[in-house]
């Protein structure tokens, strides 16, 4: 797809940003492209794998990675630090792309983005990630009150945005999966590396209870073992290619990793991360990893010995397939813009 597909040049579309955090935050917005694509986007994101990716056919701006739940696992300066870069970084990209509306999927990384454009006359839809099934996420309780537009994708956070429509998007697919290989991937998401689960993996390979090929993806700085193919990032294509030949994949607790495996066809072990163990600043992937398991849809592990038993579970079931449909959220979304480009005319 290229800029003049998306509708650049155009006679007056609206120029929208789409902010979102890395990894499972931008995938929900690159589900939303047709919605999008009439008018004049640009990303707002962190500097990944995936975003890197996306520069091939859209134009993305880069601010510093930041969240509150730094805070909390005892790096409140680091926090304050990456949020001051994070303030002057966003508030150059508003001033020179002017925003006519903003639509985020959060998270902390591109408040100061949503912030800025609505101060600056930005219109504002906030759509609560699909991580949240119980609990709103903190990027949601700041970011809601400057919305002109809340949407939900799961029905229990209805008590939170009592008037805000809900689209929950969880879908199981027909027919069969994809030709598989005897490899199991292993993928930690786009963001933070997860030693405790590729050392657990490693454990598990040495001991020879993983007869498959195994592939890592680690995160930036993450543990890798010579012994092994390990690659800190791996670019969006070559991640999907891997995933279509991978019987089994072992991945954090984000939504994007689970869905995108899920998709593909591969059965699926889940290990979230823990803020007791200052994995992530919170426990919502222990949230969404069983919210996916209660739907029969994944196997969830927590230590080394639990992964093993799940590893087996998995192994000896049936695998099933599913996916994000996003398609009335894709309405609303479309329906969101087309009557603010026309009030803009008018």
């Amino acid at each position: 797809m290229t800029r003049e597909d998306a509708g650049f040049g155009r006679s007056r579309p609206l120029r929208v940003c789409l902010a979102a955090s890395g990894g499972g935050h931008v995938r929900q917005l690159l589900d939303l492209e047709a919605a999008w694509r009439p008018h004049e986007i640009f990303f707002v994101s962190e500097d990944s794998g995936l975003t890197q990716t996306l520069r091939k056919d859209w134009p993305v701006e880069f601010v510093t990675h930041v969240a509150l739940g730094q805070g909390r696992l005892g790096a409140p300066l680091k926090m304050i630090a990456s949020a001051i870069s994070n303030l002057f970084q966003s508030l150059s990209v508003v001033l020179r792309r002017r925003p006519d509306v903003v639509v985020t999927t959060g998270a902390g990384s591109v408040y100061f983005t949503v912030l800025i454009s609505k101060l600056l006359g930005a219109k504002v839809l906030v759509i609560e990630s699909l991580a949240r099934f119980e609990v709103m996420s903190a990027f949601g309780r700041i970011a809601g009150p400057l919305a002109d537009e809340k949407v939900l994708q799961s029905p229990a956070l209805s008590k939170f945005w009592p008037n805000a429509p809900v689209f929950d998007p969880i879908r199981r697919l027909e027919g069969e999966r994809p030709a598989k290989e005897p490899l199991l991937l292993v993928t930690v998401g786009a963001t933070l590396p997860f030693d405790r689960m590729v050392a657990s993996v490693l454990e598990l390979a040495r001991r020879g209870d993983i007869p498959e090929r195994i592939v890592i993806q680690t995160g930036v700085g993450g543990f890798s073992d010579p012994e092994f193919e390990c690659h800190e990032t791996l670019p969006l294509d070559d991640l999907l290619g891997r995933l279509r030949k991978a019987d089994i994949v072992v991945c954090h607790g984000g939504t994007g990793s689970l869905i995108t495996a899920l998709r593909e066809g591969c059965r699926v072990v889940a290990m979230p991360r823990l803020f007791e163990r200052g994995e992530h600043y919170d426990d919502h992937q222990a949230e969404i990893t069983g919210a996916f398991a209660a739907r029969g849809l994944i196997e969830v592990a927590h230590s080394t010995e639990e992964l093993g038993e799940a590893l087996a579970r998995a192994r000896a079931k049936t695998p099933v397939m599913a996916t994000s449909d996003p398609e009335a959220l894709r309405r609303r979304l479309s329906e969101r813009l087309e009557g603010w480009s026309r009030r803009r005319e008018g």
